[in-house]
């Protein structure tokens, strides 16, 4: 029997890491990455240590908003290649002992794709309620109030239908109505059609907004100097409070339907992408039990807000609403600002911000997503706007300048093209990234590279980090404390979150842990971390 057969719940304390296919290697030469290119690659992510490669959407799609605009389900856009293309990549994966996960988009499609082009041609076609529409008011304005995060109402006119459709992302994106029963039908048989593949689960984008309120009532505001989670405030979809326009409670009955089609096949998972006003509870309950997702991820550590107190603010709105689910970490994607740069008011050089960072990501509770060039401590690109491709960044530039900055090519060396392929790539290359290519970080052993894979590996050998439960120490203007529980052992994890060397007391009997790779000074009583870095200590059996 294989290592892939052999390993229960090997998606409990994974790491995964994250493909954004188009930036990460050209294979054929057209600027755009490919499967071809990630196959070529995979073993530099095996080296990591990760256990799975999500990767981002890879299918047949206009490219409006770089994939997450379906045209086709259950094929490969040609830019990236072609099914057998995929099917290798899977079969390379595997035999370096990487999961594969792809991400499935199910809230919406392209205007492309031919179940839309079917159901706006009339009311009355097989299709008619495929997506969601809505007659104008009197007036001739939208149904509801409802706003895309994209800016601007959330409903567009269609002249052949005479009626509004709604998107909650850009109007090329219409959503699918999750209250047609065929529609869930039709998308449980993508996802059939995958796991027939191989592919050994999910990252469902956007999991909450599957089911709209079926009433069409308008959204409240947001109390006074509150805004949504996980959205510039600069964008007035901030502004509502989201109570019927997605977290509707018929889309858990679609979640165990999911479910029990993963449940089918052997050791597949399926991680929900959540945004929410309340997003631990929502977490909570996508996750509860046996017959919902597997885990889930939210969007509180992937803002700009980084101080300890704030950190200490997060884990405990954790455990007060979602103390049982479980929780997929990360500290950047494909949306945000790589977590060097955005958390860089903590000070320190942008070495030790990557090194401590990575440290505290995986010392979380759950699984950790790791995206592509954060294991090299990649600074954000500065992307300009006459060079960038995102609509989102386009709308609301410059006080929000969009994705872009985060989705530039990984270099893999510090030539010219940084060893993404021989063509002029869809973004531009960052000339602060290139000092910091795979290549120049391979084999020195003081890099940031090569501290991802020793902790990776030491934390794979501290089961309480890995496995243990959590409970939360005092909240700290520079320290984020807390402790990891599992089967009689105690591990304190320390993180100096300032600029300054800060001192600790050791608990009495605590030993530091060896191997983590940061270099402290401590004696019988007292521990010193240097500014922005990280300890773990034991505890003793009267401590714990």
């Amino acid at each position: 029997m294989d290592k892939l057969q052999t390993q229960p719940q090997w998606w409990r304390g994974a790491v995964i890491y994250q493909i954004y296919p188009r930036s990460f290697q050209d294979s054929n030469g057209d600027g755009i990455g490919d499967l071809a290119g990630i196959t070529r690659r995979l073993p530099h992510i095996a080296a990591l240590g990760a256990e799975a490669i999500w990767i981002s959407p890879f299918f047949t799609s206009p490219m409006a908003d770089f994939g997450y605009d379906v045209s086709d389900y259950c094929d490969v856009d040609p830019m990236f290649g072609t099914l057998a293309d995929f099917d290798a990549m899977v079969a390379r994966a595997h035999e370096l002992g990487l999961k594969v996960l792809i991400d499935l988009v199910l809230s919406h499609t392209s205007d492309q794709h031919p179940w839309f082009a079917e159901s706006r041609a009339s009311r009355d076609n097989a299709r008619a309620d495929w997506y969601v529409w809505a007659d104008a008011k009197a007036d001739g304005t939208p149904p509801n109030n409802w706003l895309s995060l994209f800016g601007g109402s959330a409903w567009q006119w269609d002249a052949r239908r005479q009626q509004y459709y709604l998107h909650n992302f850009l109007a090329s994106q219409p959503d699918l109505n999750f209250h047609c029963p065929a529609v869930q039908d039709a998308l449980l048989a993508v996802a059939r059609f995958w796991l027939e593949r191989g592919v050994d689960g999910f990252r469902l984008d956007t999991v909450n907004f599957y089911t709209h309120d079926a009433q069409l009532r308008d959204n409240p505001p947001q109390a006074a100097g509150q805004f949504a989670a996980g959205v510039p405030r600069n964008n007035p979809y901030a502004f509502q409070r989201h109570l019927y326009d997605k977290t509707q409670p018929e889309n858990l009955l679609f979640i165990n339907r999911l479910r029990a089609l993963c449940d089918q096949y052997d050791e597949r998972v399926a991680i929900g992408e959540i945004g929410d006003d309340r997003q631990y509870q929502t977490l909570s309950d996508y996750t509860r039990g046996d017959d919902r997702l597997h885990m889930a991820y939210v969007f509180t550590m992937l803002n700009e807000q980084c101080a300890p107190r704030y950190l200490h603010g997060v884990l405990a709105e954790y455990l007060a609403d979602a103390r049982d689910a479980y929780v997929c970490w990360s500290l950047s994607n494909h949306d945000v600002a790589r977590v060097v740069s955005r958390w860089a008011a903590l000070g320190g050089e942008p070495k030790a911000r990557a090194r401590t960072f990575a440290a505290l990501l995986l010392s979380l509770p759950g699984a950790v997503c790791l995206y592509q060039g954060e294991e090299l401590g990649l600074p954000e690109a500065d992307v300009p706007y006459e060079l960038l491709q995102d609509p989102y960044g386009k709308v609301l530039w410059p006080e929000y300048k969009g994705r872009d900055g985060c989705r530039t090519p990984l270099p893999w060396n510090d030539s010219g093209d940084g060893g993404f392929g021989s063509a002029t790539p869809w973004l531009p290359l960052s000339a602060e990234q290139l000092p910091l290519a795979v290549n120049r970080q391979q084999d020195d052993v003081d890099s940031t590279l090569a501290f991802w894979r020793r902790f990776i590996a030491w934390r794979n050998q501290q089961p309480a980090l890995r496995y243990g439960r959590l409970e939360l120490l005092d909240a700290d203007d520079r320290l984020l404390r807390f402790q990891r529980h599992h089967q009689g052992e105690a591990v304190q994890c320390v993180f100096n979150l300032s600029d300054r060397a800060t001192s600790l007391a050791l608990p009495q009997g605590a030993e530091l842990l060896p191997g983590s790779g940061f270099a402290l000074a401590c004696n019988e009583n007292e521990l010193t971390l240097p500014a922005l870095s990280a300890a773990f200590i034991r505890l003793a059996a009267g401590e714990q």
